[in-house]
């Protein structure tokens, strides 16, 4: 058994003996541990035969999962195991079996088998292609979850937009930052001091370390076969104080592409919002005036909204983000973009009367300039969410085909 490290969660730069080591966090995992380790010793003896390690680094489980893990040894020479009293949390146990481990490439994987161990052959290609970090993601082509219900998805999305908003320049570089099954070069994070907080270990690694090249490959979230859950209010909590933490320490600079406002795309989605203004008051007109239809004036709101709506997104998607939408074609994707575009905007009018409340009736100021200054910050607001979330660059990077161990 491998005894913990203590003190600054850092990754030194030793020389690596091996390729690649595998950490799998674990509490009270004893029913799925077993099944892990043997499918994924499976699939690296046939990849990567004697240049890998497996890393249990369990919790002191009640269950004793440290003791299965352990017991395993004998039959999967390739597997180590660590057993930590006194220190917990996902994220610093994958920081501590990093520490330990002797690979070239570090990897993180969970314990419940809700992460496809297939998939690892693909991440392992991409790096060997060389990217920097590789990352499994429910949210490009070939990914997505088994059997969510409607308040996992909603809190799992409303996270990924609430770390958009405070760290754009850190979630935003991957589809999916929630992810915790990703691969990541030894030399991208050595010498970084890690002081994550709750379960998302992923961003911290983005926050911290030195990441060029990013490659993402889809997967379906499984849903777990035995055990219990761990997500609870708590770890989203602590998820939100994550990236209060990772922003208010100006750890952003370690990103080396910087982030600079994209004044064309701007433009254009300033002059598809005002072709938008002109479809909205021809429609509320047509719909409304007594010399034409003579519908109810909500009613033909409503529908001049949405009209409005469907011209912006139909002219965003071909123009203003018209190269992103080609990396991202079908029907299927399209729909997807859609129906994000129009909740950005249902959030956007929110923020528009929240304002013009503020400015108008709070301080006093003019209505016409109270509403000038709304649609100013709204159309930032939605240029900017629709940029990160809605129109964004997620193309899986193209693999090789060529054995890992030819690669070293």
């Amino acid at each position: 058994m491998i005894e913990p490290p203590v003190g600054v969660l850092r990754i030194d730069d030793r020389e690596p003996t091996l390729w690649f080591s595998l950490v799998v966090p674990t509490y009270n995992e004893s029913k799925n541990v077993s099944r892990l380790v043997e499918v994924l010793t499976a699939l690296l003896d046939r990849s990567l035969p004697q240049q890998y390690e497996l890393i249990v680094v369990d919790d002191d489980s009640p269950d004793r999962t440290w003791a299965v893990a352990e017991g395993l040894c004998s039959t999967y020479p390739q597997l180590r195991v660590m057993r930590r009293q006194g220190e917990r949390g996902l994220s610093s146990a994958v920081i501590r079996g990093w520490q330990v481990a002797r690979g070239q490439v570090l990897g993180v994987i969970d314990g419940d088998l809700q992460h496809p161990p297939e998939t690892l052959v693909e991440l392992l290609r991409a790096i060997a292609d060389g990217a920097d970090l590789t990352v499994a993601s429910r949210h490009v082509e070939g990914g997505g979850v088994s059997d969510w219900g409607v308040v996992r998805r909603f809190l799992s999305r409303g996270a990924q937009v609430l770390g958009l908003i405070i760290l754009p320049r850190v979630v935003g570089r991957v589809s999916d930052p929630m992810s915790g099954y990703f691969l990541v070069r030894r030399a991208a994070i050595a010498g970084a001091v890690m002081n994550p907080l709750g379960y998302k270990i992923l961003i911290e690694v983005l926050g911290r370390g030195q990441i060029n090249r990013i490659a993402e490959v889809g997967y379906v979230f499984q849903e777990r076969q035995a055990g219990e859950s761990k997500v609870t209010w708590k770890q989203y909590v602590a998820y939100l104080g994550h990236l209060l933490r990772l922003r208010s320490r100006g750890r952003l600079g370690r990103i080396r592409q910087r982030w600079q406002l994209p004044l064309t795309r701007l433009f254009r989605f300033g002059l598809v919002g005002l072709s938008g203004v002109a479809v909205d008051m021809l429609l509320l007109y047509l719909l409304s005036d007594p010399s034409t239809l003579g519908l109810g004036v909500t009613r033909s709101k409503v529908i001049a909204a949405e009209v409005a709506i469907i011209n912006n997104f139909i002219w965003n998607d071909l123009w203003t983000f018209g190269d992103r939408a080609r990396s991202q074609p079908g029907v299927h994707a399209r729909l997807k973009r859609f129906l994000k575009f129009n909740l950005v905007c249902l959030a956007g009018l929110g923020l528009s009367v929240v304002l013009i409340y503020i400015l108008f009736d709070r301080l006093g100021m003019n209505r016409y300039l109270a509403n000038l200054i709304a649609i100013a910050v709204v159309t930032v607001w939605n240029f900017g969410i629709n940029l990160k979330l809605n129109w964004r660059v997620t193309a899986v990077e193209k693999s090789i085909e060529t054995t890992f161990h030819d690669k070293m």
